[in-house]
């Protein structure tokens, strides 16, 4: 007999999946892998300050190559946590900015990202 609760197993009373980030085959775990890794996590922190234009972003995120930027981008688009919106302007203008799922993703993020920059600083006055 299994003695795991319904949460434990990832069903509940209805056998509908519950989101557990822990079990290989959630989609809950590719998401937070996307945004998880560093090119991710900045420009989710970024995009928290506002919009931004592709180059502008990559401007803002230090070090990013054009290519690795599109491709955090796709996935994040993808995952639902930015919007691309294309201005249809000559030459067209696209531009980015976060869902409300992506804010509050960033916002954790972006507490996160505090917490550390504070203790690097407390860390090298000492």
């Amino acid at each position: 007999m299994n003695d795991s609760t319904p949460a434990e197993d990832g069903y509940d009373g209805d056998d509908a999946m519950i989101a557990d980030v822990f079990a290989r085959d959630c989609s809950s775990r590719r998401i937070v892998e996307n945004f998880a890794g560093k090119w991710g996590m900045l420009a989710l922190a970024a995009l928290h300050e506002g919009s931004y234009r592709f180059n502008a972003l990559r401007r803002r995120v230090d070090g990013v190559s054009e290519k690795m930027l599109a491709q955090t981008l796709q996935g994040l688009e993808r995952d639902g946590l930015v919007l691309r919106h294309v201005q249809t302007t000559i030459p067209p203008h696209v531009e980015y900015s976060l869902t409300p799922f992506g804010e509050k993703v960033a916002e954790g993020i972006v507490r996160l990202i505090r917490l550390v920059e504070t203790e690097v600083n407390n860390t090298n006055r000492g």
